[in-house]
């Protein structure tokens, strides 16, 4: 009889970019033969993948590797915190590694010295597609590690590095093997997805017996063959992001773009470091509006940066106002240790801040809820990420999983996870949708 496969607990903290990180390390261990436990007790180790973003991000991950030393004591620490190791050895000098993100290799050997693999290559088998953390019908397509920008707010640069691309033909091969494991859903992750290939020179590389430029357009349009839906999230909005819109229209790829606009005023966009042209900004929506009518785009955004002024703040409902995003996410600033923008000005008052972001909510789920209620009447594909009998939740083509809203569909029939239906669209509110799937 073989020995029992040494045990591993793992909790992943952070973003998407993060979990696909989580996913590479976990396909890895149990390809070596580990077993993957949810209890801390009991576990021959504990691999917390951190979050060092903002401030209560490391907040989040030092409770996490408290817990782990806690209840375990044999703590391998990686991800974005593992880039200040200093902070994470201070508070817990007994955990047992520190890497920083992207390290899977040195992650492996950290477990190996504290639990040598103990493979049986007829019992431990992994699936093509390796070990993923999202349900079964989608899964995020990382396409590049790390950032050219020097927003101020920002140090995923030094947690990062710069950007870099992978091979359009690897991405795609991974896609593939995805596609064939049954994932209907392909979310396109990177920390700026439209820059891809820049670093490489946008080469190409050879997929299915014929060149694929490095270069987001190409690496769209070839994804959209692949017949799952591809969702592009973190797309900060070069001129060239333009040309994927035609592919949206014509259903090779959804109708649906993730771009971190931040702010509208141009002084507090220049203290960011990012584009400073809001005007130009709504001529392109427009456009985009115009080529792909149901285009729903989603973003981010910041109040009570350092220095943001009542009339900022202004500008920037104003310009929300005229855009009519359709999903809209919104952070309240938070210094994190390192980011320039620390430095700039006095700091806004917290209960400014807090003012700021409730009208700022208010004004978007007003936005919302008329977005929403056009969608009334309407035939809508609903992919089904809970079922439950003859009532399921799932999601249309303009709602990502997790950050966006839901549709809540009945049925006559019983509902499958990662089912696509059609579903008409009875009622909404502010940012859900309700139907029948017919």
């Amino acid at each position: 009889m073989s020995a029992a496969a040494p045990k591993v607990s793992f909790v992943s903290l952070g973003c998407p970019k993060a979990l696909v990180d989580s996913e590479r390390i976990i396909t890895q261990l149990r390809a070596q033969g580990y077993e993957l436990t949810k209890r801390h007790d009991g576990a021959d180790v504990v691999i917390v993948n951190t979050c060092g973003f903002l401030d209560s991000a490391k907040a989040e991950s030092l409770g996490a590797i408290g817990d782990a030393m806690a209840e375990n004591g044999r703590v391998i620490v990686t991800g974005c915190m593992g880039a200040e190791p200093e902070v994470i050895r201070e508070r817990f000098p007994g955990v047992l590694s520190v890497t920083g993100p992207q390290q899977y290799e040195s992650v492996l050997a950290a477990v190996h010295q504290v639990s040598p693999p103990r493979h049986d290559p007829f019992l431990d088998l992994v699936p093509p597609q390796g070990i993923k953390l999202t349900p079964r019908h989608y899964a995020y397509l990382k396409i590049s590690e790390g950032c050219n920008h020097r927003c101020t707010f920002c140090i995923i640069p030094k947690l990062r590095g710069d950007l870099a691309s992978r091979p359009a033909a690897e991405v795609l091969r991974e896609a593939e093997r995805l596609v064939k494991a049954g994932v209907k859903e392909l979310l396109v992750v990177s920390q700026d997805t439209s820059a891809y290939g820049i670093d490489l020179k946008y080469s190409d590389s050879v997929w299915r017996d014929r060149a694929v430029r490095a270069r987001f357009f190409d690496l769209a349009k070839e994804l959209g063959q692949l017949g799952a839906w591809v969702r592009l999230h973190y797309v900060y909005p070069y001129p060239h992001v333009d040309e994927v819109i035609p592919l949206m229209a014509e259903g090779i790829v959804l109708p649906y773009l993730d771009i971190p606009f931040q702010h509208a005023s141009p002084a507090v966009l220049k203290a960011m470091r990012r584009p400073a042209h809001g005007e130009r900004t709504l001529d392109r929506i427009r456009t985009w509006r115009t080529i792909a009518p149901d285009l729903a785009i989603r973003s981010t955004f910041i109040v009570g940066f350092p220095g943001e002024k009542e009339e900022d703040f202004e500008l920037l409902l104003d310009w929300l106002k005229e855009a009519r995003l359709d999903r809209v996410g919104c952070f309240k600033f938070e210094p994190v240790a390192g980011a320039p923008a620390n430095n700039f000005a006095a700091p806004v008052p917290e209960e400014v801040k807090e003012q700021r972001w409730h009208r700022f909510m208010a004004a978007q789920r007003e936005i919302s809820r008329k977005n929403l209620a056009r969608k009334v009447g309407k035939r809508l594909p609903v992919i089904i990420d809970e079922a439950n009998g003859p009532v399921a939740k799932g999601r249309s083509k303009y709602d990502a999983p997790e950050i966006d809203g839901t549709v809540h569909v009945a049925s006559r029939r019983p509902l499958r996870q990662g089912e696509i239906v059609t579903c008409r669209i009875e009622r909404s509110d502010d940012y859900d949708l309700f139907g029948q799937a017919v």
